[in-house]
């Protein structure tokens, strides 16, 4: 998963027409970490998605401006759009991401 390294890079990623997934996160984080174990996996699974990491800590005005309270947390952009978020809280399965990502097409 490609991570972003700037803000032009971020605001090009989320005007994207398809569906962007960031996943928000940092680098001391126990559960970011252990959705890293699995999270190839997912990905494989949603070829028609594309996938970033973002810091949270060192983009946090991003984090902030999209309601990032706990990490990490998977959100979806379309054309500039935030269209979905799953907090962290429902971020610690391939199952409960799966499912999330599958809701997509009803949210746009």
């Amino acid at each position: 998963m490609e991570r972003i390294q700037s803000e032009q890079q971020y605001l090009d990623t989320i005007n994207s027409d398809g569906f962007t997934v960031i996943k928000f996160d940092t680098t001391w984080c126990p559960d970011c970490k252990n959705l890293d174990r699995f999270i190839g996996d997912v990905i494989d699974q949603h070829t028609d998605k594309t996938f970033y990491a973002l810091d949270a800590e060192k983009f946090q005005p991003f984090a902030e401006e999209n309601g990032v309270r706990g990490i990490p947390s998977l959100l979806v952009f379309q054309n500039g759009k935030k269209i979905a978020h799953l907090h962290s809280k429902w971020a610690k399965t391939p199952a409960q991401i799966s499912e999330y990502l599958e809701t997509l097409e009803s949210k746009v």
